[in-house]
């Protein structure tokens, strides 16, 4: 369907092993060690987006990792759903008073953006749900096969900081998770979309997908949500969720409608990552998806400096 440092709040996927990963639980906390914080407790507010990159939240957590997280808290109205068959999906967020929020920001021509993904990254689908009374959101969801998925839940309450939830969900039955190869190379619907750059852990790493049709340069890419590009990144793993948008938007008098749709990403460690790029041309949202390794070596983030009382802001 914006989920401190530049561009390192949203989307990443995963090298997938063949076998755990899908069966993580309901809530997955914070990273052990992660603030000082033993895993499973919640380490602070969540990631803040803004314009053309989202900026992290002040702790090492990206979003996604925890269903409760500086005062929010997602609850889905159920935690299964039958696999090949359409449904209504609801959920709500509940706020730091333990009511049901209702005021959300709009980020991206949008209130709420949802992602859903099973643990093993196959059926992505990026959605945006409505909101109802009492602060109960609701969206169409059709969960293609069995598995455990994962449901990240993108939003900034009115006066607060935005954030990522995640919560699993299940759809019953049989089915064999999938090994995703390194790939950078896409293609969707006719359309080729290539992915050039590297994943540098730490630092902001230049990312450009180049989108072609029959051979032929697409240069007349539509804007979808306000962008001619949204890239979701998961880590493989753990589902560590970043939402990059891209360098420019339509209108500014220099960002061409393709064929080139340039991002800039930091990755917040060493690994493996699906990425998925949402792009929308002759009317129709497609979705192009990449596995991609990290290179070179990581250089971590150096924490915050502390509040001395003179002002500055986060």
């Amino acid at each position: 369907m914006n989920t401190a440092a530049k561009l390192s709040a949203y989307g990443v996927a995963l090298a997938l092993v063949a076998g755990g990963a899908w069966v993580a639980g309901t809530a997955v906390g914070p990273f052990a060690g992660a603030a000082g914080l033993p895993a499973g407790e919640d380490a602070g507010q969540g990631d803040a987006h803004s314009g053309t990159v989202a900026e992290a939240a002040p702790t090492d957590e990206p979003g996604g990792l925890a269903s409760s997280r500086g005062g929010y808290t997602l609850t889905p109205t159920t935690t299964t759903l039958t696999p090949g068959t359409d449904q209504h999906f609801s959920f709500k967020v509940l706020g730091p008073d333990g009511a049901p929020v209702t005021g959300y920001d709009v980020e991206h021509e949008k209130r709420m953006h949802l992602v859903v993904v099973r643990r093993d990254t196959a059926g992505f689908q990026h959605v945006h749900p409505e909101l109802g009374a009492g602060g109960l959101w609701t969206v169409p969801l059709a969960l293609p096969q069995a598995g455990s998925y994962r449901v990240f839940a993108d939003f900034k309450p009115t006066g607060a900081s935005a954030t990522t939830l995640g919560v699993d969900i299940a759809a019953a039955g049989e089915f064999t998770p999938v090994e995703h190869q390194p790939s950078r190379v896409a293609t969707v619907d006719g359309y080729q979309v290539r992915l050039d750059g590297e994943l540098m852990p730490g630092r902001s790493s230049k990312i450009t997908l180049t989108v072609t049709k029959d051979g032929r340069e697409v240069t007349d890419l539509e804007p979808y949500l306000g962008a001619y590009g949204h890239l979701v990144a998961l880590r493989g793993g753990d589902l560590a969720y970043l939402h990059v948008h891209p360098d420019g938007e339509p209108g500014d008098g220099r960002t061409k409608p393709g064929p080139a749709v340039t991002f800039f990403a930091e990755v917040p460690s060493n690994g493996t990552y699906r990425l998925f790029l949402d792009f929308q041309h002759q009317g129709k949202v497609r979705m192009a998806e990449f596995t991609v390794p990290t290179a070179g070596i990581q250089h971590p983030t150096p924490p915050p400096a502390a509040d001395d009382g003179h002002g500055g802001h986060g």
